[in-house]
């Protein structure tokens, strides 16, 4: 084992060549680092070791002769102890690979990985080797068959959240030993559902190699929904099916390959503001060991350094310096050309967006560097657009093109206004044009906004019109865990009930909110089991709960939930009216003769400024301009009301659907309503009709 020249231009990672591989690995401050190779069959038993070379660019280096695909390995950081400094240097630790391609172990934060305690304390002297998680050395050879990404335009997306292995575990179409893992996720029957479903892009909570926090397992729990990451190239094995690692690998590029047989694009949700060693106390795995300085945002005061903790999890990757920042790229263009994803949604994306100063900038080196990618700009990215913390977290809007946001402001005013929220009409009504007042003035297009309702992290839909508040006790927290703001409601039942009326409500309110979120302008997001009628239970915050209550349950199923959310979406497939690119702008068309929109009051009328804002207002109507024409009626109050139709004798609306009707979409051909006369809204309700005879002039809307 030696240093080659010949390999001198390695990247970080590992390189495999005929006669061997060459390893290399950055450090800056470390004085000297060693790789230690393990045995394949016994990860407890060293078999080598070799001192590694330092080359140009602060990169280590060493050859190893006759090393194949399937070795494992791991590294030993040797350097000075000056945690007031930010250097944890303590070679009895034995460290993963930043770029390993696959981890072997049990990914947990057992107490001999662990750091000292605070400031004052030496580096702990037991040796974790033979317990410690292995990276695994894994070759690209995969033979893609002409995979070809789906390449869904933004208008047409129907995004879809769903955990790789909760989606699974209870399926009874797929076998049990694929359940709740890649493979699962790729069996024929999982992809039939999804087709039949219409969504064209699943986002899957982390998929990056993670860790379960040592707190968590002493409470019998795990970091379930996986933002914890220590492998950012490498799939996590949990999921996998395959017992060897390189198969695990293998198995998440057969699952891509099959939904993008079925034209469904694959969106990772991807942590990169921060790692799963948390603060001074946390486990040392990577970076802390390898050079803390550099991979971590620290605060220096008179104490020494602190780890900057915007992340609410210990500490945040500095996306700014030359190794993290390179690092988050490489494992980016990694997941695109060789794991064949289609998109990346980013976790608290304002601590990766921030700069040197820790201040967030749109033109920091990373939204830079991403934005004149090759790869990477020609991807579909969508930030979490805030962190906590620091007093400029919130940044809905600041994102620069070509990226697009979750709309938390979209997710909180739809809420708001079914949930009976006083004054809430006028930005109801905003949110649904495609918040135009957060992206127009910065020229970002009308599809910059991911307008979601749900997502993992909060209530289902069902949880959402089913309890007033959160129930989080299972967590173990005493439920002070989870956010306390929902803009849920129960009902007037907290929870389940065999009360019919309060059920229909319920049922009402659902379909209401899914026809909001599928009408709008922007991309939708919709969480898996919201279209199942899937609960859990009132808790809001499950990021623990690897279980029943976190799985999705194939033995109940809401029938008429299921069938209105897939026909919702087949409407916005069939109508560009519900699928826009651009912003409503009050336009006159010559060819429809209507604005592009004009919004109507119960009578028929136009609404102006000060009714809009009126506090007590709950009712209005949108007629958007297309061939043919649509009316949607809007009834957040919790009586019926009436509304007159635009148009005259000569107009024929029929219904499309009606959210406050069991089942909402016609089974049956209805007679035609002529224009002019007055339409029943049913409280909590969306009501949509169109055009099929006739037509509806400037003078008619005025």
């Amino acid at each position: 084992m030696s240093f080659d020249p010949t390999h001198s231009a390695c990247a970080p990672g590992v390189r495999l060549t005929p006669e061997g591989a060459c390893f290399t690995v950055f450090s800056r401050h470390a004085t000297a680092l060693d790789l230690c190779l393990y045995d394949a069959e016994d990860p407890t038993h060293e078999t080598a070791r070799a001192r590694m070379t330092r080359g140009e660019c602060d990169l280590w280096q060493v050859f190893v002769p006759g090393v194949r695909a399937g070795a494992l390995y791991g590294y030993r950081a040797h350097g000075p102890w000056m945690p007031h400094s930010a250097l944890r240097f303590n070679p009895n630790k034995l460290l993963l690979d930043p770029y390993a391609r696959a981890v072997q172990g049990r990914p947990d934060g057992r107490a001999s990985m662990l750091g000292p305690e605070g400031p004052g304390f030496f580096p702990g002297a037991h040796d974790n080797g033979p317990e410690a998680l292995k990276s695994v050395v894994v070759d690209d050879v995969y033979d893609w068959q002409g995979d070809r990404p789906p390449q869904v335009p933004w208008r047409d997306m129907v995004i879809y959240e769903l955990h790789v292995k909760g989606f699974t575990k209870l399926h009874p179409e797929v076998p049990e030993e694929l359940r709740g893992t890649y493979a699962g996720l790729g069996h024929p029957s999982v992809i039939r559902y999804l087709q039949e479903l219409g969504v064209t892009s699943l986002q899957l909570l982390p998929v990056h190699q993670h860790l379960d926090d040592q707190f968590l397992l002493e409470r019998g729990l795990t970091n379930y929904w996986g933002y914890n990451t220590i492998g950012f190239f490498a799939p996590h094995n949990e999921y996998a099916a395959a017992r060897d690692p390189r198969a695990r690998v293998r198995e998440f590029k057969d699952m891509v390959k099959a939904l993008h047989a079925a034209g469904i694009e694959v969106i990772l949700d991807v942590v990169y503001n921060h790692s799963g060693e948390g603060d001074e106390r946390g486990p040392t795995l990577l970076f802390r060991g390898l050079d803390d300085r550099l991979y971590y945002r620290h605060d220096f005061d008179e104490h020494g350094a602190n780890y900057i903790n915007m992340t609410g999890c210990g500490n945040a990757v500095d996306s700014a310096s030359t190794p993290g920042l390179r690092l988050i790229l490489d494992s980016l263009r990694y997941w695109v050309t060789e794991m064949h994803v289609d998109g990346f949604r980013f976790d608290l994306a304002v601590t990766v967006a921030r700069n040197e100063h820790d201040d967030f900038d749109p033109h920091c080196q990373f939204l830079a560097a991403v934005s004149q990618d090759p790869v990477l700009s020609g991807v579909k990215l969508i930030a979490e657009p805030w962190d906590i913390m620091r007093f400029d977290s919130y940044q809905v809007g600041a994102f620069p093109e070509p990226w697009r946001e979750l709309n938390g402001k979209y997710r909180d005013t739809v809420r708001r206004f079914w949930s009976g929220g006083e004054g809430s009409t006028a930005e109801f009504a905003k949110r649904f044009c495609g918040s135009q007042d957060i992206y127009g003035g910065a020229q970002r297009p009308a599809l910059s906004s991911i307008n979601l309702l749900t997502s993992h992290d909060g209530f289902t839909l069902l949880d959402l019109v089913s309890y007033a508040s959160k129930h989080n006790e299972a967590n173990g927290e005493e439920n002070r865990d989870g956010d306390n703001h929902n803009h849920s409601m129960s009902c007037g039942v907290e929870g389940p009930t065999h009360d019919v009326r309060v059920n229909q409500l319920r049922g009402r309110l659902r379909r209401s909110l899914m026809a909001t979120l599928l009408t709008s302008v922007g991309v939708p997001f919709i969480t898996s089991g919201d279209e199942r009628g899937r609960s859990q239970n009132g808790n809001n915050n499950a990021y623990c709960q690897d279980n029943a209550l976190s799985w999705m349950d194939w033995s109940v199923c809401d029938a008429e939930m299921l069938a209105f959310t897939r026909s919702m979406i087949a409407l916005r497939r069939a109508h560009p009216e519900f699928r826009r690119v651009e912003f409503f702008d009050g336009q006159w068309s010559p060819v429809t003769g209507l604005p592009d929109v004009a919004w109507l009051e119960g009578n028929g009328s136009l609404l102006c400024h000060d009714e809009w804002h009126d506090p007590s207002r709950v009712t209005f109507g949108a007629l958007l301009s297309g061939h043919p024409p649509f009316v949607l009626i809007f009834n957040g109050g919790g009586l019926p009301c009436e509304f007159v139709l635009p148009g005259n004798e000569d107009t024929h609306w029929t219904l499309t659907f009606d959210t406050g009707e069991s089942p909402a979409f016609p089974t049956e051909l209805l007679p035609t309503i002529q224009g002019g006369a007055a339409f029943t809204v049913n409280g909590h309700s969306v009501v949509c009709l169109r055009i099929t005879s006739g037509g509806i002039g400037l003078a008619q809307v005025c």
